[in-house]
Protein backbone atom coordinates (compact mmCIF):
# COMPACT_ATOMS: atom_id res chain seq x y z
CA UNK A 1 0.00 0.00 0.00
CA UNK A 2 3.17 2.38 0.84
CA UNK A 3 4.19 2.11 -2.95
CA UNK A 4 1.33 2.32 -4.46
CA UNK A 5 0.17 5.76 -2.60
CA UNK A 6 4.04 7.09 -3.32
CA UNK A 7 3.24 6.46 -6.67
CA UNK A 8 0.07 8.39 -6.48
CA UNK A 9 1.59 11.14 -4.69
CA UNK A 10 4.95 11.11 -7.83
CA UNK A 11 1.54 11.48 -10.03
CA UNK A 12 0.17 14.37 -7.88
CA UNK A 13 3.19 16.48 -7.44
CA UNK A 14 6.19 15.12 -9.75
CA UNK A 15 8.53 13.14 -8.50
CA UNK A 16 10.99 15.46 -7.57
CA UNK A 17 8.65 16.56 -4.64
CA UNK A 18 8.10 13.09 -2.98
CA UNK A 19 10.59 12.86 -0.72
CA UNK A 20 11.69 9.59 0.92
CA UNK A 21 14.92 8.11 2.80
CA UNK A 22 15.98 5.90 0.26
CA UNK A 23 16.95 8.77 -1.69
CA UNK A 24 17.10 11.61 0.62
CA UNK A 25 17.94 12.28 4.17
CA UNK A 26 14.64 13.83 5.36
CA UNK A 27 15.75 14.35 8.99
CA UNK A 28 15.15 17.75 8.49
CA UNK A 29 11.78 17.00 8.19
CA UNK A 30 11.17 14.51 10.85
CA UNK A 31 13.06 16.44 13.77
CA UNK A 32 11.57 18.61 15.83
CA UNK A 33 13.34 22.34 16.62
CA UNK A 34 14.07 21.15 20.33
CA UNK A 35 15.43 18.00 19.00
CA UNK A 36 13.33 16.25 21.62
CA UNK A 37 11.43 14.05 18.95
CA UNK A 38 12.73 12.03 15.71
CA UNK A 39 9.94 10.20 13.76
CA UNK A 40 10.05 7.91 11.15
CA UNK A 41 8.02 9.39 7.75
CA UNK A 42 6.84 7.13 4.82
CA UNK A 43 8.32 10.22 2.77
CA UNK A 44 7.86 14.06 2.55
CA UNK A 45 5.23 15.25 -0.38
CA UNK A 46 5.65 19.06 -1.30
CA UNK A 47 3.05 20.47 -3.27
CA UNK A 48 3.35 23.77 -5.27
CA UNK A 49 -0.92 24.98 -5.08
CA UNK A 50 -3.79 24.69 -3.30
CA UNK A 51 -4.86 22.30 -5.78
CA UNK A 52 -1.96 20.01 -5.64
CA UNK A 53 -2.52 19.62 -1.27
CA UNK A 54 -6.13 19.05 -1.92
CA UNK A 55 -5.15 16.00 -3.99
CA UNK A 56 -2.30 15.06 -1.73
CA UNK A 57 -5.21 15.02 1.19
CA UNK A 58 -7.43 13.25 -1.03
CA UNK A 59 -4.63 10.16 -1.79
CA UNK A 60 -4.23 9.74 1.55
CA UNK A 61 -7.73 9.38 2.69
CA UNK A 62 -8.02 6.88 -0.69
CA UNK A 63 -5.27 5.23 1.02
CA UNK A 64 -5.85 5.17 5.10
CA UNK A 65 -2.50 7.08 5.47
CA UNK A 66 -2.07 10.40 8.13
CA UNK A 67 -0.90 13.64 7.18
CA UNK A 68 1.15 15.40 9.14
CA UNK A 69 1.15 19.18 7.43
CA UNK A 70 4.49 21.06 8.73
CA UNK A 71 5.48 24.70 7.89
CA UNK A 72 8.82 26.07 8.89
CA UNK A 73 9.17 23.13 11.48
CA UNK A 74 10.31 25.83 14.14
CA UNK A 75 7.32 24.66 16.48
CA UNK A 76 8.19 23.71 20.31
CA UNK A 77 5.52 21.52 21.74
CA UNK A 78 6.40 18.44 19.02
CA UNK A 79 3.37 19.29 17.02
CA UNK A 80 5.08 18.64 13.07
CA UNK A 81 7.08 16.15 12.93
CA UNK A 82 6.37 12.27 12.07
CA UNK A 83 5.39 9.60 14.58
CA UNK A 84 7.89 6.62 14.95
CA UNK A 85 5.70 4.19 12.96
CA UNK A 86 6.96 5.29 8.91
CA UNK A 87 3.44 5.12 7.71
CA UNK A 88 2.83 8.66 8.36
CA UNK A 89 3.10 11.99 4.84
CA UNK A 90 5.01 14.92 6.07
CA UNK A 91 2.99 17.59 4.15
CA UNK A 92 5.78 20.46 3.66
CA UNK A 93 4.20 23.76 2.77
CA UNK A 94 7.17 25.48 1.64
CA UNK A 95 6.83 25.48 -1.90
CA UNK A 96 4.04 27.62 -1.63
CA UNK A 97 5.49 30.74 -0.89
CA UNK A 98 3.92 33.34 -3.06
CA UNK A 99 2.64 36.92 -2.21
CA UNK A 100 -0.47 36.31 -4.38
CA UNK A 101 -2.07 40.23 -3.51
CA UNK A 102 -2.11 43.49 -1.87
CA UNK A 103 -4.74 45.83 -1.18
CA UNK A 104 -3.13 48.68 0.00
CA UNK A 105 -6.79 51.21 0.13
CA UNK A 106 -8.18 47.68 1.86
CA UNK A 107 -4.71 47.56 3.86
CA UNK A 108 -4.95 43.69 3.19
CA UNK A 109 -2.22 40.95 2.19
CA UNK A 110 -2.98 38.20 0.85
CA UNK A 111 -0.18 35.16 1.19
CA UNK A 112 0.34 31.51 1.23
CA UNK A 113 0.91 29.53 4.19
CA UNK A 114 4.89 28.60 2.72
CA UNK A 115 5.55 32.30 3.26
CA UNK A 116 8.44 32.96 5.92
CA UNK A 117 7.13 35.46 8.52
CA UNK A 118 10.22 37.65 7.53
CA UNK A 119 9.41 38.02 3.52
CA UNK A 120 6.15 38.61 4.51
CA UNK A 121 7.16 41.75 7.25
CA UNK A 122 9.24 42.79 4.00
CA UNK A 123 6.85 42.45 1.33
CA UNK A 124 4.59 44.82 3.72
CA UNK A 125 7.55 47.17 4.19
CA UNK A 126 8.02 47.53 0.44
CA UNK A 127 4.60 48.81 0.06
CA UNK A 128 4.98 51.44 2.77
CA UNK A 129 3.23 48.78 5.11
CA UNK A 130 3.37 47.27 8.20
CA UNK A 131 2.94 43.88 9.02
CA UNK A 132 3.66 43.42 12.99
CA UNK A 133 3.46 39.97 13.74
CA UNK A 134 7.06 39.46 15.13
CA UNK A 135 9.42 36.27 16.62
CA UNK A 136 12.17 34.99 17.29
CA UNK A 137 12.06 32.33 14.44
CA UNK A 138 10.65 35.09 11.82
CA UNK A 139 13.81 34.20 9.24
CA UNK A 140 12.35 30.39 9.05
CA UNK A 141 8.60 30.22 10.55
CA UNK A 142 6.17 30.32 8.14
CA UNK A 143 2.40 31.95 7.95
CA UNK A 144 0.90 28.70 7.48
CA UNK A 145 2.42 27.41 10.86
CA UNK A 146 1.89 30.36 12.95
CA UNK A 147 -1.58 30.84 11.93
CA UNK A 148 -2.20 26.54 12.68
CA UNK A 149 -0.31 27.80 16.37
CA UNK A 150 -1.88 31.15 16.27
CA UNK A 151 1.95 32.45 17.17
CA UNK A 152 2.09 35.62 19.62
CA UNK A 153 5.09 37.14 19.21
CA UNK A 154 6.57 40.52 21.09
CA UNK A 155 3.75 42.96 19.44
CA UNK A 156 0.84 41.38 20.98
CA UNK A 157 0.17 44.11 23.55
CA UNK A 158 -0.46 46.31 20.15
CA UNK A 159 -2.18 44.14 17.40
CA UNK A 160 -2.39 41.15 19.11
CA UNK A 161 -2.02 37.20 18.44
CA UNK A 162 -1.88 35.42 14.70
CA UNK A 163 -5.51 35.17 15.08
CA UNK A 164 -6.35 39.17 15.08
CA UNK A 165 -3.65 39.55 12.45
CA UNK A 166 -5.60 37.24 10.24
CA UNK A 167 -9.13 37.87 8.09
CA UNK A 168 -9.83 35.07 5.69
CA UNK A 169 -8.22 31.74 4.79
CA UNK A 170 -8.04 28.98 2.68
CA UNK A 171 -8.09 25.88 3.56
CA UNK A 172 -8.10 21.75 2.46
CA UNK A 173 -10.59 19.61 4.57
CA UNK A 174 -9.63 15.83 5.73
CA UNK A 175 -12.29 15.28 3.01
CA UNK A 176 -9.77 16.53 -0.14
CA UNK A 177 -12.41 19.72 -0.20
CA UNK A 178 -11.09 23.55 -0.60
CA UNK A 179 -12.70 25.87 1.64
CA UNK A 180 -12.55 29.47 -0.11
CA UNK A 181 -12.48 32.12 2.52
CA UNK A 182 -10.22 34.20 1.50
CA UNK A 183 -12.20 37.27 2.33
CA UNK A 184 -10.40 40.70 3.34
CA UNK A 185 -13.89 42.13 5.14
CA UNK A 186 -13.38 43.46 8.90
CA UNK A 187 -16.86 42.63 9.07
CA UNK A 188 -18.79 39.05 7.88
CA UNK A 189 -21.35 38.49 10.66
CA UNK A 190 -22.99 35.23 8.35
CA UNK A 191 -22.62 32.62 10.40
CA UNK A 192 -20.23 30.52 12.52
CA UNK A 193 -16.76 31.84 12.24
CA UNK A 194 -14.89 28.87 10.72
CA UNK A 195 -11.42 31.35 10.40
CA UNK A 196 -11.37 31.04 14.48
CA UNK A 197 -11.94 27.55 14.33
CA UNK A 198 -9.08 26.51 11.98
CA UNK A 199 -6.57 29.32 13.69
CA UNK A 200 -4.95 27.35 16.64
CA UNK A 201 -6.14 24.18 15.51
CA UNK A 202 -2.51 22.69 14.76
CA UNK A 203 -3.26 21.39 11.69
CA UNK A 204 -5.47 18.72 13.25
CA UNK A 205 -8.81 20.01 11.30
CA UNK A 206 -7.69 21.16 7.84
CA UNK A 207 -4.08 22.55 6.09
CA UNK A 208 -4.25 26.18 5.94
CA UNK A 209 -2.78 26.65 2.46
CA UNK A 210 -3.14 30.93 1.92
CA UNK A 211 -4.63 33.77 3.86
CA UNK A 212 -5.69 37.34 4.11
CA UNK A 213 -3.51 39.23 6.90
CA UNK A 214 -4.14 42.91 8.21
CA UNK A 215 -1.77 45.38 7.72
CA UNK A 216 -1.19 49.05 8.97
CA UNK A 217 0.29 52.17 8.43
CA UNK A 218 4.14 52.22 9.91
CA UNK A 219 4.73 54.53 13.17
CA UNK A 220 6.80 57.72 12.10
CA UNK A 221 8.46 57.02 14.95
CA UNK A 222 9.64 54.03 17.06
CA UNK A 223 12.01 54.39 19.94
CA UNK A 224 13.12 51.46 22.08
CA UNK A 225 14.51 51.66 25.64
CA UNK A 226 16.18 49.60 28.39
CA UNK A 227 15.31 49.77 31.96
CA UNK A 228 16.39 47.74 35.19
CA UNK A 229 13.57 46.90 37.70
CA UNK A 230 14.19 46.12 41.13
CA UNK A 231 10.99 43.75 41.48
CA UNK A 232 8.92 41.63 39.26
CA UNK A 233 6.17 44.16 41.00
CA UNK A 234 7.82 46.64 40.14
CA UNK A 235 8.01 45.73 36.62
CA UNK A 236 4.24 45.21 36.46
CA UNK A 237 3.69 48.60 37.64
CA UNK A 238 5.70 49.89 35.13
CA UNK A 239 3.60 48.55 32.69
CA UNK A 240 0.80 50.13 34.26
CA UNK A 241 2.31 53.37 34.17
CA UNK A 242 3.88 53.25 30.75
CA UNK A 243 -0.18 52.10 29.65
CA UNK A 244 -1.13 55.45 31.04
CA UNK A 245 1.26 57.63 29.88
CA UNK A 246 1.43 56.27 26.17
CA UNK A 247 -1.72 54.26 25.36
CA UNK A 248 -1.73 52.90 22.19
CA UNK A 249 1.73 53.52 21.27
CA UNK A 250 2.86 50.81 24.25
CA UNK A 251 3.79 48.25 21.20
CA UNK A 252 5.88 46.17 23.25
CA UNK A 253 7.13 45.55 27.10
CA UNK A 254 9.24 42.24 27.26
CA UNK A 255 10.47 41.41 30.91
CA UNK A 256 14.06 39.48 31.43
CA UNK A 257 15.17 38.26 34.84
CA UNK A 258 18.68 38.51 35.59
CA UNK A 259 20.22 34.55 35.16
CA UNK A 260 18.38 34.30 31.71
CA UNK A 261 19.87 37.79 30.43
CA UNK A 262 23.32 36.31 32.56
CA UNK A 263 23.15 33.27 30.17
CA UNK A 264 22.94 35.61 26.71
CA UNK A 265 26.26 37.40 28.19
CA UNK A 266 28.06 34.17 29.23
CA UNK A 267 27.67 32.59 25.85
CA UNK A 268 27.07 35.82 23.75
CA UNK A 269 29.91 38.40 25.17
CA UNK A 270 29.33 40.53 21.80
CA UNK A 271 25.98 41.56 22.52
CA UNK A 272 26.91 43.59 25.75
CA UNK A 273 23.90 43.15 28.09
CA UNK A 274 23.19 46.39 29.72
CA UNK A 275 22.39 46.59 32.91
CA UNK A 276 21.70 42.72 34.21
CA UNK A 277 24.46 42.95 37.04
CA UNK A 278 22.54 45.54 39.01
CA UNK A 279 19.21 44.26 39.08
CA UNK A 280 17.29 41.09 39.22
CA UNK A 281 15.24 41.94 36.41
CA UNK A 282 15.27 44.06 33.07
CA UNK A 283 12.36 45.45 31.21
CA UNK A 284 12.26 46.28 27.09
CA UNK A 285 10.21 48.67 25.99
CA UNK A 286 9.34 49.94 22.93
CA UNK A 287 7.39 53.27 21.92
CA UNK A 288 5.45 53.70 18.51
CA UNK A 289 4.07 56.99 17.72
CA UNK A 290 1.90 58.89 15.27
CA UNK A 291 3.98 62.05 15.50
CA UNK A 292 7.63 61.83 15.08
CA UNK A 293 10.87 61.38 16.98
CA UNK A 294 10.80 64.07 18.79
CA UNK A 295 7.19 63.62 20.27
CA UNK A 296 7.79 59.85 21.40
CA UNK A 297 11.22 60.86 22.91
CA UNK A 298 9.23 62.90 25.22
CA UNK A 299 6.83 60.75 25.81
CA UNK A 300 9.11 58.16 26.69
CA UNK A 301 11.98 60.29 28.91
CA UNK A 302 9.44 61.65 30.55
CA UNK A 303 7.58 57.96 31.15
CA UNK A 304 11.29 56.92 32.65
CA UNK A 305 11.68 59.72 34.82
CA UNK A 306 8.98 58.98 36.36
CA UNK A 307 9.38 55.65 36.91
CA UNK A 308 12.79 56.24 38.50
CA UNK A 309 11.04 59.06 40.94
CA UNK A 310 8.31 56.37 41.96
CA UNK A 311 10.91 53.89 42.58
CA UNK A 312 10.16 51.31 39.49
CA UNK A 313 13.08 52.04 37.55
CA UNK A 314 17.25 52.28 39.09
CA UNK A 315 18.45 52.69 35.86
CA UNK A 316 17.20 53.12 31.91
CA UNK A 317 18.53 53.62 28.67
CA UNK A 318 17.20 55.02 25.23
CA UNK A 319 18.53 53.38 22.15
CA UNK A 320 19.94 56.23 20.33
CA UNK A 321 19.38 54.79 16.86
CA UNK A 322 17.73 52.22 14.94
CA UNK A 323 21.28 49.99 15.13
CA UNK A 324 21.31 50.24 18.96
CA UNK A 325 17.10 49.11 18.86
CA UNK A 326 17.63 46.42 16.96
CA UNK A 327 20.94 45.35 19.24
CA UNK A 328 18.86 45.64 22.17
CA UNK A 329 15.87 43.27 21.05
CA UNK A 330 18.81 41.10 20.06
CA UNK A 331 19.99 40.43 22.85
CA UNK A 332 15.92 39.81 24.11
CA UNK A 333 15.66 36.96 21.02
CA UNK A 334 19.19 35.82 21.71
CA UNK A 335 17.87 34.18 25.72
CA UNK A 336 17.09 31.11 23.91
CA UNK A 337 19.44 30.27 22.23
CA UNK A 338 21.60 30.94 24.92
CA UNK A 339 19.70 28.87 26.81
CA UNK A 340 19.80 26.03 24.74
CA UNK A 341 23.96 26.67 24.80
CA UNK A 342 23.59 26.07 28.50
CA UNK A 343 21.95 22.79 28.23
CA UNK A 344 18.88 20.73 27.33
CA UNK A 345 16.08 22.32 29.89
CA UNK A 346 12.56 22.12 30.58
CA UNK A 347 10.52 24.86 28.81
CA UNK A 348 6.79 26.32 29.91
CA UNK A 349 4.70 29.15 27.51
CA UNK A 350 2.55 29.85 30.54
CA UNK A 351 -0.06 33.28 30.47
CA UNK A 352 -1.45 34.24 33.53
CA UNK A 353 -3.20 37.69 34.59
CA UNK A 354 -0.53 40.15 34.72
CA UNK A 355 -1.56 41.78 37.94
CA UNK A 356 -0.78 37.40 39.59
CA UNK A 357 2.26 37.41 37.86
CA UNK A 358 4.09 38.33 40.79
CA UNK A 359 2.66 36.26 43.44
CA UNK A 360 3.06 33.58 40.99
CA UNK A 361 7.00 33.83 40.32
CA UNK A 362 7.23 34.02 44.00
CA UNK A 363 5.52 30.99 45.01
CA UNK A 364 6.71 28.89 42.22
CA UNK A 365 10.47 30.39 42.59
CA UNK A 366 10.58 28.75 46.03
CA UNK A 367 8.71 25.86 46.02
CA UNK A 368 11.08 25.15 42.80
CA UNK A 369 14.55 25.96 44.80
CA UNK A 370 13.18 23.81 48.02
CA UNK A 371 12.22 20.67 45.85
CA UNK A 372 15.28 21.04 43.51
CA UNK A 373 18.21 22.53 45.44
CA UNK A 374 20.18 24.66 43.04
CA UNK A 375 17.82 24.42 40.46
CA UNK A 376 18.00 27.97 37.87
CA UNK A 377 14.68 29.89 36.59
CA UNK A 378 15.16 31.31 33.15
CA UNK A 379 12.28 33.61 33.52
CA UNK A 380 11.37 35.96 30.48
CA UNK A 381 8.33 37.20 28.60
CA UNK A 382 6.29 38.89 26.86
CA UNK A 383 4.87 40.64 30.26
CA UNK A 384 2.59 43.10 28.68
CA UNK A 385 0.13 39.97 28.06
CA UNK A 386 0.51 38.08 30.63
CA UNK A 387 2.89 35.51 28.64
CA UNK A 388 6.50 34.28 30.73
CA UNK A 389 8.75 31.72 29.06
CA UNK A 390 9.20 30.18 32.93
CA UNK A 391 11.67 27.40 31.90
CA UNK A 392 13.85 25.15 34.42
CA UNK A 393 17.52 24.93 34.07
CA UNK A 394 19.37 21.53 35.82
CA UNK A 395 21.68 22.96 38.62
CA UNK A 396 25.52 24.16 37.75
CA UNK A 397 27.31 21.23 37.26
CA UNK A 398 24.62 18.51 36.77
CA UNK A 399 24.08 16.43 33.91
CA UNK A 400 21.34 18.58 32.25
CA UNK A 401 19.95 15.64 30.00
CA UNK A 402 19.59 13.52 33.32
CA UNK A 403 18.29 16.55 34.55
CA UNK A 404 15.11 16.49 32.11
CA UNK A 405 14.69 12.77 31.91
CA UNK A 406 14.59 12.54 35.86
CA UNK A 407 12.90 15.95 36.49
CA UNK A 408 10.50 16.97 33.88
CA UNK A 409 7.36 15.16 34.81
CA UNK A 410 7.96 16.20 38.59
CA UNK A 411 8.79 20.38 37.37
CA UNK A 412 5.74 20.26 35.12
CA UNK A 413 3.30 19.33 37.74
CA UNK A 414 4.69 21.65 40.26
CA UNK A 415 4.44 24.77 37.59
CA UNK A 416 0.66 23.79 36.04
CA UNK A 417 -0.57 23.65 39.14
CA UNK A 418 0.51 26.27 40.33
CA UNK A 419 -0.21 28.54 37.33
CA UNK A 420 -4.32 26.79 37.79
CA UNK A 421 -4.18 28.07 40.91
CA UNK A 422 -3.44 31.47 39.62
CA UNK A 423 -6.08 31.22 36.83
CA UNK A 424 -3.84 31.04 34.06
CA UNK A 425 -2.96 28.61 30.78
CA UNK A 426 -0.40 25.97 30.37
CA UNK A 427 0.28 27.23 26.86
CA UNK A 428 0.14 30.83 25.52
CA UNK A 429 1.71 30.89 22.54
CA UNK A 430 3.56 27.86 21.74
CA UNK A 431 0.35 25.58 21.12
CA UNK A 432 -0.38 21.96 23.19
CA UNK A 433 1.33 19.59 20.14
CA UNK A 434 1.76 16.38 21.64
CA UNK A 435 3.75 17.24 24.68
CA UNK A 436 1.26 18.47 26.46
CA UNK A 437 -1.46 16.81 25.01
CA UNK A 438 -1.99 14.29 28.24
CA UNK A 439 -1.79 17.37 30.30
CA UNK A 440 -5.24 19.00 28.94
CA UNK A 441 -7.35 16.61 30.80
CA UNK A 442 -6.05 17.75 34.27
CA UNK A 443 -5.95 21.54 32.85
CA UNK A 444 -8.91 22.22 30.86
CA UNK A 445 -12.42 22.70 31.57
CA UNK A 446 -13.68 18.93 30.69
CA UNK A 447 -16.97 20.80 28.76
CA UNK A 448 -14.55 22.59 26.53
CA UNK A 449 -12.76 19.11 26.22
CA UNK A 450 -15.62 17.59 25.31
CA UNK A 451 -16.60 20.40 22.50
CA UNK A 452 -13.27 20.04 21.43
CA UNK A 453 -13.05 16.24 20.85
CA UNK A 454 -16.72 16.46 18.72
CA UNK A 455 -15.65 19.17 16.46
CA UNK A 456 -12.29 17.00 15.72
CA UNK A 457 -14.63 13.49 15.33
CA UNK A 458 -17.38 15.94 12.95
CA UNK A 459 -14.42 17.27 10.62
CA UNK A 460 -11.81 14.22 10.72
CA UNK A 461 -13.62 11.28 11.73
CA UNK A 462 -10.70 9.17 10.55
CA UNK A 463 -8.19 10.74 12.37
CA UNK A 464 -6.03 11.74 9.41
CA UNK A 465 -4.92 15.28 10.50
CA UNK A 466 -2.32 15.45 12.62
CA UNK A 467 -3.02 12.36 15.11
CA UNK A 468 -2.14 12.59 18.56
CA UNK A 469 -1.68 16.87 18.76
CA UNK A 470 -4.49 18.58 20.56
CA UNK A 471 -6.81 16.40 21.63
CA UNK A 472 -6.71 12.75 22.10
Amino acid sequence: MSGALLATLREVVGAAHVLTRDTHDLSAYERDWRQRAHGHALGVVRPGSTAEVAAVVRACAAHGASLVPQGGNTGLVVGSVPDGSGTQVVLSLQRMNAVRAIDRANLTMTVEAGCVLQSVQQAAEAEGLLFPLSLAAEGSCTIGGNLATNAGGTQVLRYGNARELCLGLEVVTPEGEVWHGLTGLRKDNTGYDLRDLFVGSEGTLGVITAATLKLFPPPAARLTAWAAVPTLQSAVDLLGLAQQRLAAGLTGFEVMGQFALSLVDRHMPPLRVPLWRQSPYCVLLENSDSEGEDHARTQFEGLLEAAIERGLVSDAVVAESIAQARGLWHIRESIPLAQAQEGLNIKHDISLPVSRIPAFCDETDARLAREIPGVRLVNFGHLGDGNLHYNVQAPAGEDAKKFLQTQETRVNQLVFDAVARYDGSISAEHGVGSLKVEHLAHFKDPVALALMRRIKQAIDPHNRLNPGRVIQ
